[in-house]
């Protein structure tokens, strides 16, 4: 069975290589190519990735035209900038395969000093607290690294383009009363900064976002 791996990119060219070169036997990656202006989209082909270019800026932009571009009954998404590794995608996959799980998500777990900025780890767990009232679903993380099906996801019809994408995931699938888990991945440093926590313009927009999504 072969499983598609969504992976949004803006200039990870420093980064792929390393994703790419650990991905498991059966993990075929879609790299979501969100305007790069570096050699990124020429690294994933290197690698064998099937490369989807999205013009239109955002993280839920991305995310989706790799959905849309995907065709595997069962999907993941994970982050291309090296702080999660390719290796643990089967430990998400699992609980889905085995009919345990509508929606899993990898719980980070920091293996490193510097991997989780102390900032973005508390607003990450401010916001896992207020799922877990909203949605009742037994989350601690909105981790970035997922699985679901494919026609699931389409058929939850999100809407949110830019940071609110996961959010809106996880929100729409409580609703339409899917089965939610997380298992633990290991969070590593990241190579290059953070498009959200590397800059203080990135974190405002980033939470800007998710308000609206919850909000909504």
């Amino acid at each position: 069975m072969t499983i598609d791996v969504i992976l949004p990119c803006l200039n990870e060219e420093a980064a792929l290589g390393w994703v790419l070169g650990r991905m498991p036997d059966g993990y075929r990656p879609i790299v979501a190519d969100n305007g790069s202006t570096d050699r990124s989209a020429q690294v994933a082909r290197d690698h064998g990735a099937e490369v989807v270019h999205e013009p239109r800026r955002g993280f839920g932009a991305a995310c989706h035209a790799g959905l849309l571009a995907s065709s595997a009954e069962l999907v993941c998404f994970m982050d291309a900038d090296a702080s999660l590794d390719p290796a643990q995608l089967p430990r998400v996959a699992a609980p889905v395969l085995g009919g345990r799980g509508d929606l899993v998500l990898g719980r980070r777990v920091p293996k490193a000093a510097g991997a989780w900025p102390p900032h973005a780890r508390l607003g990450n767990a401010v916001l896992a607290a207020n799922l877990r009232r909203r949605t009742g679903a037994p989350l601690h993380d909105l981790g970035p690294m997922r699985a679901a099906r494919r026609s699931a996801l389409l058929a939850l019809e999100l809407t949110d383009r830019r940071f609110g994408y996961p959010l809106e995931m996880v929100l729409r699938a409580a609703a339409a009363g899917w089965r939610i888990a997380e298992v633990e991945v290991d969070y590593l440093p990241r190579t290059g900064r953070s498009k959200v926590t590397g800059t203080v313009r990135g974190t405002l927009r980033a939470i800007a976002d998710m308000r609206r999504v919850m909000s909504a």
